[in-house]
């Protein structure tokens, strides 16, 4: 994938670049504000954008804001958003304009084997990359009356790695059961969460939403 860094620590940004490349992708270009990277998506026409949730210069949601613009930019490249910390606000805020293409990842999980590039493909291919302890951490609130009680445990689960990104095949092999046994928990899901009969992936980026807005 052709990638954008963008980070105010230059340590950070090259760090990250050598981390890319070491894993396949070309880094188009890189910028330390957030009022660069028009530019630089203007001359480099990336397939990813990676950057900091935190930046000049308020250093709190400059990166959701940047998602947010990068959305109306044709054509709208993926967007990686790496975080310090679990803010499940800002995840669901950076999913609920249009979750395709879209991910929020801690930068710890940028250290394991094979992560950041696995999410820059995912999303470069235009699917939903949710951070593990993010989703884990809406995982253990509790609302009455939600619907997403009424789903099972192996359910849940199910739903966990949607918003993980997992294909079908993926989550099949994670929770060591047949793809055809993953397709109807997630049948399941949709059911149970009255989500409207329109195209899969649509109704899996409506499930993933409602698991996070209702968690949130």
């Amino acid at each position: 994938m052709r990638v954008i860094v963008v980070d105010d620590s230059v340590i950070v940004r090259e760090g990250l670049r050598r981390l890319l490349e070491a894993e396949g992708h070309e880094v188009a270009g890189t910028a330390a504000r957030p009022e660069q990277v028009d530019d630089a998506v203007t001359a480099a026409r990336p397939d990813v954008v990676v950057l900091d949730i935190r930046m000049p210069p308020t250093f709190t949601d400059e990166g959701i804001q940047v998602a947010t613009a990068l959305r109306n930019v044709t054509p709208a490249p993926g967007i990686l958003v790496l975080s310090q910390y679990v803010i499940p606000e800002y995840a669901t805020r950076l999913l609920e304009g249009g979750a395709r293409g879209m991910c929020y990842l801690l930068k710890d999980r940028i250290l394991q084997p094979l992560q950041l590039s696995q999410a820059v493909q995912r999303i470069g291919e235009g699917g939903t990359v949710v951070d593990p302890d993010v989703v884990g951490e809406l995982l253990v609130l509790k609302h009455g009356g939600d619907p997403l009680d009424l789903l099972t445990g192996q359910e849940r689960e199910v739903l966990r790695l949607m918003a993980e990104g997992l294909s079908n095949k993926g989550i099949a092999e994670r929770l060591y059961v047949s793809a055809n046994t993953v397709g109807t928990h997630i049948q399941h899901i949709f059911r149970k969460l009255d989500l409207p009969d329109t195209a899969t992936d649509n109704r899996r980026v409506l499930a993933v939403l409602a698991f996070l807005r209702d968690r949130s």
